[in-house]
């Protein structure tokens, strides 16, 4: 018998590269959205395992509604990568983002207790929970003060995987993963915003590439290597909460120029600074400390910087 994985938000960037590596290790893989009859699964479409995938409707707000479906798919892992997603959507809709992402995990977990079957819960937390550190690195005993309400409800989310594991003995751990990019990434993401942009123009297009603080630092990581750490976590024989991030925070300019480099071009002749685009709140610098999924996991990310802007390009010129 294959084992039953159910992805909680698996048209995202993560939730596709998720269920093609387990897809590939011999998973049965089911998925759910909001309403699955009209959701755009168009990442899975590009992966090309749209068709292998069960999906079903799920309201993560709605506790009947998450309830049904953990009894009628009985998975042995669940995968909560739904919610929210974006940072600067969260200032403005901040009701929504605590909803969808501490709400919504609250259900999960109250859901597998209530089954009482021995589901094994991965969590995707946010560097966003650290808030502005200076110039150190954030590692799993680093406190959280968030700065976005996007890192205020993901640090509740992570609090109620803690307190779950610790009250009711469940399988559940977090993983706090840092920036992760790749080709999936939607545009109103920063990095998909730069690559699309550098590429148009490279093609002949005239526009001007309107961007917020070009000084702040993230540590920016490869996606498919990333999800690669969420399986491990459900491996190991306990559950632990992990810091995934490559250990090297570069400056958004620096991506910038890099990208614009790639296809030939000097990025200085076509981005501004649009201060409308600053955040109320921003990190200044972001950079993890994997040390201990490296020591414990195994895991260490290969892919830089340099490696993501190159594959993004190469994606995005051949569409």
């Amino acid at each position: 018998m294959s084992k039953k994985a159910l992805i909680c938000g698996i048209s995202g960037q993560d939730g596709a590269y998720l269920a093609k590596l387990l897809l590939e290790k011999g998973y049965t893989v089911s998925g759910t959205s909001r309403d699955a009859q009209v959701s755009n699964f168009q990442s899975l479409s590009r992966l090309g395992i749209r068709g292998e995938i069960k999906l079903e409707s799920m309201s993560l707000n709605d506790f009947r509604s998450v309830l049904q479906v953990l009894k009628k798919i009985q998975p042995d892992e669940i995968y909560n990568l739904a919610g929210q997603s974006s940072v600067g959507l969260s200032f403005d809709q901040p009701v929504e983002t605590l909803e969808s992402i501490a709400t919504g995990t609250l259900n999960l977990l109250e859901a597998i207790r209530f089954t009482g079957e021995p589901i094994k819960f991965y969590n995707a937390g946010s560097s966003e929970c650290f808030g502005d550190i200076g110039d150190r690195s954030a590692n799993e005993a680093t406190p959280f003060r968030p700065r976005s309400p996007y890192g205020v409800a993901k640090a509740a989310a992570f609090w109620e995987v803690a307190n779950y594991r610790e009250a009711y003995n469940l399988f559940a751990c977090s993983g706090i993963l840092f920036n992760h990019e790749s080709p999936l990434r939607p545009e109103r993401f920063v990095t998909q915003k730069i690559i699309t942009s550098a590429c148009r123009i490279a093609k002949g297009e005239t526009e001007t590439l309107n961007l917020g603080n070009l000084r702040i630092e993230r540590d920016w990581g490869w996606a498919p290597e990333y999800v690669e750490a969420m399986y491990l976590m459900l491996q190991q024989q306990r559950p632990d909460d992990y810091v995934i991030a490559t250990g090297e925070s570069r400056k958004l300019q620096d991506f910038v120029a890099e990208a614009f480099a790639c296809v030939g071009l000097d990025w200085s002749q076509y981005v501004t600074t649009d201060s409308s685009l600053l955040r109320p709140t921003d990190l200044a610098i972001s950079r993890g400390d994997p040390s201990k999924a490296k020591a414990r996991l195994g895991w260490q990310a290969k892919y830089k910087m340099s490696d993501i802007i190159r594959s993004m390009i190469e994606t995005k010129l051949a569409q």
